[in-house]
């Protein structure tokens, strides 16, 4: 059933109860790339004192484990997890069966840690198999423009992409970036194929359904799961897709007015049952 009025919660605390697992998202929701959003933080780890797991579910294309250090890097409380899966956890699964490629690498070598352990060749455009893609280059300055004639190049070579990040933009500090997304978007605009395995795509559901199965001993009637995101086209659509309820952070997008988010939702027919400002207790 698609929601098409949102109950503002003043906090999670009002609807903890009804909930065995948080499925949240972490860029936007518990960080900004810089610093932590303590309230967050702190309404996670008293849902995971009190009600049940906290399942931190990402379109980051790194390896679930690096993570950690990320949080740690930017000063993110430790205790706020019960477990952590990424894009670039289900991203691997479809790297290695395409392994060793050769690939042509589209991204910023911090990504790099994606490819450990896969034994994955690397080429240029001209002798590469697919395009495995985490992001931009430079992505603090460049567009998705600036790749129109290398896009160009790899439809006119059908090469399909395999896009490790689906979302199109976060926030980094007060500064929206291009992710992944952006340029996996313009190339099916283009006509090229892309495979996508993050949020709102089943395989990264799929992963965090398998952790609560094996260390919950059961997976949860969908009822019974919170998705929270501030990303509209993946959180949200990804909830409704699992048959989640959905808690919107209006904070997280550039969006000026939030009641304008609110009629996009509503214009693409995307369910959020919750929404705050803010995810807090």
């Amino acid at each position: 059933m698609k929601h098409t009025d949102f109950t503002a919660l003043a906090g999670l605390g009002q609807v903890a109860s009804d909930y065995d697992v948080l499925v949240c998202d972490i860029w936007g929701v518990m960080h900004n790339g810089r610093e932590p959003f303590l309230d967050a933080c702190e309404a996670l780890a008293r849902f995971r004192e009190n009600n049940g797991a906290v399942v931190l579910v990402s379109n980051s294309p790194r390896p679930s484990v690096a993570i950690p250090e990320q949080f740690a890097a930017i000063r993110v409380p430790d205790n706020l997890w019960d477990a952590i899966v990424t894009s670039g956890d289900a991203t691997i699964d479809e790297l290695s069966r395409r392994a060793p490629g050769p690939a042509f690498k589209l991204g910023p070598q911090r990504d790099d840690g994606l490819y450990a352990g896969l034994e994955m060749h690397f080429s240029d455009l001209a002798d590469a198999k697919f395009i495995s893609c985490t992001g931009l280059f430079e992505d603090d300055h460049e567009t998705p423009e600036d790749y129109a004639e290398l896009l160009g190049t790899a439809r006119d070579l059908n090469l399909p992409m395999v896009c490790a990040n689906p979302d199109v933009r976060v926030k980094r500090g007060d500064k929206m970036i291009y992710c992944g997304g952006a340029l996996a978007q313009a190339y099916e605009d283009m006509g090229g194929k892309v495979i996508y395995a993050g949020k709102p795509h089943p395989p990264i559901y799929r992963l965090s359904r398998a952790w609560m199965d094996e260390h919950l001993g059961y997976v949860p009637y969908a009822s019974r799961v919170l998705a929270i995101g501030d990303n509209i086209h993946t959180d949200l659509l990804g909830a409704q897709n699992e048959g989640y309820d959905g808690l919107f952070i209006g904070d997280g997008l550039d969006s000026g007015n939030s009641e304008q988010v609110f009629d996009l939702i509503r214009e693409h027919g995307i369910s959020a049952k919750y929404a705050m400002n803010r995810l807090a207790w």
